[in-house]
């Protein structure tokens, strides 16, 4: 847990977004949302809550900041593939990965729309992507909303998940297993014949599958897909 003693107060001036940002992101990542407030902000940053006011128009205005922090982070190093579906699947598993590594802060933050300047960029390179495999407007508009929010969905989902106390996610993967294997074969008989693949369903698999079904749809709906497959 973080330090709850008042820190050392900052000279004038040093108070900055960037700071706020990066100070709030560690304190979710430390601490966990539930724990998260506006006065243990101020208290970590060693400033009056009522300064962080200055540059954020309150908890809600912050949050979306660190939203959008998450997006800048899934983009450093990413640079645009040759092939359109590939920079689309790279978008994605970046945003997952960076949401699986704040939790608290992509559950808090992750659906949210920021904005800010890592949003536009993401927004534009998935529609750029979309508009190089020769997708009008309309389309394009489309496949682009159906691409981002399941990048953001199923990675704050999962992110929600990884947020919970460590005894309510064992206890609730404990749960699930049993009660698909304890299924009744008459009422339910289509689970009792997989209730032992269900359990071993692995996440990142899952997630991998859950993307080809999808961008493998909007190459074929592309008409490109005698070129390369996209994965």
């Amino acid at each position: 847990m973080s330090n709850p003693q008042r820190r050392p107060r900052l000279p004038r001036g040093a108070l900055t977004p960037d700071l706020i940002v990066s100070t709030a992101l560690r304190l979710l990542d430390e601490d966990g949302a539930a724990a998260f407030s506006m006065p243990r902000l101020g208290r970590a940053l060693g400033a009056d809550q009522t300064a962080v006011y200055r540059h954020f128009n309150g908890r809600d205005d912050l949050l979306l900041a660190v939203a959008d922090r998450l997006l800048q982070e899934a983009f450093e190093g990413f640079t645009a593939a040759p092939y359109w579906a590939d920079t689309l699947a790279e978008l994605c598993r970046r945003i997952r990965a960076t949401y699986l590594a704040h939790p608290a802060a992509a559950a808090l933050s992750g659906p949210r729309t920021t904005r800010g300047t890592a949003e536009m960029r993401a927004a534009d390179t998935m529609i750029g992507a979309l508009i190089g495999a020769g997708f009008d407007g309309t389309r394009a508009a489309m496949l682009y909303r159906v691409v981002a929010d399941f990048a953001l969905l199923w990675s704050g989902g999962e992110a929600a998940f990884h947020s919970l106390a460590p005894e309510t996610k064992a206890a609730e993967i404990a749960g699930a297993s049993l009660a698909y294997r304890a299924a009744d074969p008459d009422s339910h008989p289509h689970i009792h014949a997989i209730r032992d693949h269900l359990p071993k369903v692995d996440p990142d698999k899952l997630f991998e599958t859950a993307l080809g079904l999808l961008l493998d749809s909007i190459v074929r709906e592309s008409g490109d897909d005698g070129k390369r497959p996209w994965n």
